[in-house]
């Protein structure tokens, strides 16, 4: 049984620093919301074997292929913006030269 101290830490909408706690602060719901994600890939994975697919290329027919392509293609995108970085980062002191 949970003493009087916990029980307030729960109803209140504050924490001990006197700031708000939102709603994504208690990692029981970001774990729900990391479920709901879950699952919603999963459902468009399911429907994927039921539409039809009408791409030029064959390599679109292929089950899942446009989640796969955008996972490759956002990995992509990260690994050549970080090397972006080397190119046009400047100097912490840059602007003050």
């Amino acid at each position: 049984m949970p003493n009087d101290h916990q029980t307030e830490n729960k109803m209140s909408p504050e924490n001990k620093l006197g700031e708000k706690k939102y709603w994504l602060d208690d990692p029981r719901n970001v774990d729900r919301l990391v479920y709901v994600f879950y699952g919603l890939c999963a459902l468009l994975m399911a429907i994927d074997v039921f539409v039809p697919k009408h791409g030029p290329f064959a390599m679109e027919h292929f089950f899942g292929f446009y989640g796969f392509f955008g996972f490759v293609a956002c990995v992509v995108l990260v690994l050549v913006a970080k090397q972006l970085r080397r190119i046009l980062m400047r100097s912490e002191d840059y602007y003050d030269r």
